[in-house]
């Protein structure tokens, strides 16, 4: 069956869109596009198009409750196979603003949490070699 429609973007509401479309460009790649003040594009290479929307006075969620402004979506990010690999990326994540939710049970679970600069939850991934893959 065809589909209805095509994804076009993945929005972000967030206070600055400038500045939210610029980390998620550093960790992702790519060059965020502004349409206006309130409005920001970024193609991901080889991923999604994300869009950074203004929402002032946008309270973030408590991860992981529930109860209070739940988490709506997150991003996941391979951020390599290894640990030392994902140790980098979380290095150079924390100095770009980002900041640690849940860093336990990392070889159990394979993926770190963080709170993006506006408080979006989103996580680096170990990924696994696959032949074929690389």
């Amino acid at each position: 069956m065809p589909p209805v429609a095509h994804v076009r973007n993945v929005v972000i509401d967030c206070p600055d869109p400038h500045a939210l479309a610029d980390f998620y460009a550093r960790v992702g790649g790519g060059t965020p596009q502004a349409e206006d003040d309130d409005w920001v594009v970024l193609q991901v290479p080889g991923g999604p198009r994300l869009a950074f929307q203004r929402a002032e006075g946008l309270a973030p969620p408590e991860w992981p409750r529930a109860d209070r402004n739940a988490q709506q979506f997150h991003l996941d990010f391979d951020a390599g196979a290894t640990w030392e690999e994902i140790d980098a990326a979380h290095e150079k994540v924390l100095a770009l603003g980002a900041r640690p939710l849940d860093l336990e049970d990392r070889e159990k679970k394979d993926f770190q949490v963080y709170a993006d600069p506006a408080g979006h939850p989103f996580c680096l991934c170990r990924i696994e070699h696959q032949e074929g893959l690389d």
